[in-house]
């Protein structure tokens, strides 16, 4: 049946190529963000995207869409002030801090926020990152009784240890006070550590007996520099506090953290530091990705500069990308920046093969099952994260992937969920399957026994058909506003780009125009899936892209349907279309 406009106005809902569904969200009540003649200080549709983002009165307009205001009241950071005090304490002694962080951007980001913020208060930190391939993630009993014999007398974890148990008490037995530096979800079970610093420990209870709450969820990187923010205040030394504000943003960004009240902040301010950052390794970094750190946005730091610090971790060694980020050298900036562009050209390699690899082996029941799950001993383990985030996307269904250790005969897994899906409420569920797990909402990990894994993947398999809701594994683009391209201008977007930087909690606006017509098609892309157009309404022509869909083209001369955003081309320094999805157009 054919939808007409007074159906998806009604019902929200139409369809879109590909079986994806179309949902246009309800039109919001704007009358509070009027003035009082009526008038509005921007283009009317600007309105409902406010509201759409919870701002629905003037005031609330300029605090969103002004200059960045205030940060979240450190005092309601759980246990920050007993982290900051035995800091302090180790800073006037120059004590030697361990820093042990994780392999990923936001692990690294955090762990030279603090060792570089602890280096300039008088402590001696040993920074710390575990190898991905023999150690794993997080804190280990043999890495901490090395540093311990290297006379480390403090142990900071960064973006790790919330589940570290055991590791902890093995520090404590040997006389090393542990802080964890943490954003990952709370287990049953806490470490015995001197300070768990992490806001999602929720209502928290400090030593005057008042209840707190942060309210907010910052990645690692984000508690590490309140940390060191907070120590300097403490010590009465002045912060610089922009190149660390600048690793904020990077780190913030590629976690992919809620973009929602204070890390939105932090990430305006650490862009305009990334910008003009001296930091060698990122403008090493920026170089041999091509691009230009003072044209720095989200999408950079998601897709151009994440990756390639990722990269060491997955292929070869994390302290390849920790190293890059302290260094002052400009030469080994460069130096570094090259091995990292080559271990990403080596990960795409390697990730695209093994997702043709897994889309080939799995059977059309398992390609539809509630849970998609794929392992095998040739996948490596550097890469399981990627190609579970892959499959997700491709299956439109939580993903776990697996790395098959055929020496230990353990199996180490990697999943990624979907919005509608906690994936490591999964695992919390059947936590008695695992030797190890934890993760967020979005993203977890587990260690199993690889002769397990029939055991684990039919729990899992019942668990999640249970708990997901198979309206939510049709894939859905949320569309905000009915929005003509004739109708869009300059000072649209202007106001638009205040709306960023973007991310989980606050989802680039996604715009429906009907109509219109198609000129100028051409299949791109090496594998011949993208498309490239123009689209014209009235006097109005756009150009404009559309990824991975070139089978679904409308041809030429014909008129469709679209839902698009905005994306900057690179290479001309305008702005384009991206559109997300077409269809030939409906019947009105």
């Amino acid at each position: 049946m054919t939808l007409t406009r007074s159906d998806i106005d009604a019902s929200g809902t139409t369809e879109g190529s590909g079986g994806r569904r179309w949902r246009l969200r309800a039109t919001p009540n704007t009358d509070g963000l009027r003035r009082p003649d009526g008038s509005v200080p921007w283009p009317t549709a600007f309105s409902a995207l406010l509201a759409h983002r919870g701002v629905h009165t003037l005031e609330e307009a300029r605090n969103y869409l002004g200059a960045p205001g205030d940060l979240t009241d450190p005092r309601l950071m759980p246990n920050l002030a007993v982290a900051v005090a035995r800091l302090a304490q180790a800073c006037r002694a120059g004590e030697q801090v361990a820093v042990f962080g994780d392999f990923d951007v936001d692990g690294i980001t955090a762990t030279t926020i603090l060792s570089e913020g602890l280096t300039a208060l008088g402590a001696r930190p040993l920074p710390y990152i575990p190898d991905r391939f023999t150690e794993g993630y997080g804190p280990n009993v043999a890495a901490i009784a090395s540093l311990h014999a290297r006379g480390a007398t403090v142990l900071v974890t960064a973006d790790c240890g919330t589940s570290a148990v055991p590791e902890v008490a093995s520090a404590n037995a040997l006389g090393i006070d542990v802080i964890v530096i943490d954003h990952h979800t709370v287990p049953p079970v806490l470490p015995d550590a001197l300070a768990i610093v992490n806001p999602k420990l929720g209502v928290w209870t400090d030593e005057a007996g008042a209840e707190r709450e942060y309210g907010s969820e910052p990645a690692a990187c984000g508690v590490a520099y309140k940390v060191i923010h907070d120590l300097h205040d403490a010590l009465g030394v002045p912060y610089d506090a922009d190149p660390h504000r600048a690793l904020v943003a990077l780190g913030t960004v590629c976690d992919l953290a809620p973009m929602l009240f204070e890390n939105r902040d932090l990430v305006r301010l650490g862009m305009d530091a990334l910008a003009k950052s001296p930091r060698p390794g990122l403008r090493a970094l920026a170089a041999v990705a091509g691009v230009d750190l003072a044209d720095i946005d989200a999408d950079m730091c998601g897709w151009v500069l994440g990756p390639r610090l990722n990269a060491a971790g997955r292929m070869e060694h994390a302290n390849i990308a920790l190293e890059l980020l302290m260094t002052a050298s400009p030469e080994r900036a460069q130096e570094l920046a090259g091995s990292l562009e080559a271990l990403n050209r080596r990960r795409r390699d390697e990730t695209t093969a093994a997702c043709e690899l897994a889309t080939a082996t799995l059977t059309p029941e398992e390609q539809t099952a509630p849970i998609v799950l794929f392992a095998h001993p040739e996948m490596s383990l550097g890469i399981v994260g990627l190609v579970a985030s892959r499959l997700a996307e491709q299956f439109r269904r939580p993903a776990i992937v697996a790395q098959i250790d055929e020496a230990t005969g353990e199996a180490r897994a990697s999943c990624r969920s979907i919005p509608e899906f906690d994936i490591t409420a999964l695992l919390r569920r059947n936590a008695h399957l695992f030797k190890r797990f934890g993760g967020h909402r979005a993203a977890a990990g587990f260690t199993i026994d690889a002769a397990r894994l029939d055991e684990v993947r039919a729990a899992l398999l019942v668990d999640a058909a249970g708990h997901l809701d198979a309206s939510s594994l049709v894939p859905t683009i949320d569309i905000d506003v009915e929005l003509p391209i004739a109708a869009v201008n300059s000072d649209l977007l202007k106001w638009l780009a205040r709306l960023g930087p973007h991310g989980i909690g606050n989802a680039v606006p996604k715009f429906l125009a009907r109509g219109v017509t198609v000129q100028d098609v051409r299949i791109v892309g090496q594998d011949g899936t993208h498309l490239q157009f123009k689209l014209r309404e009235a006097r109005v022509t756009w150009q404009a892209i559309a990824f991975r869909l070139a089978e679904h083209a409308v041809p030429a001369g014909e008129s469709a349907d679209i839902i698009y955003t905005f994306r900057r081309d690179s290479l001309r320094g305008t702005v384009q279309l991206e559109v997300l999805d077409l269809r030939p157009a409906q019947a009105d």
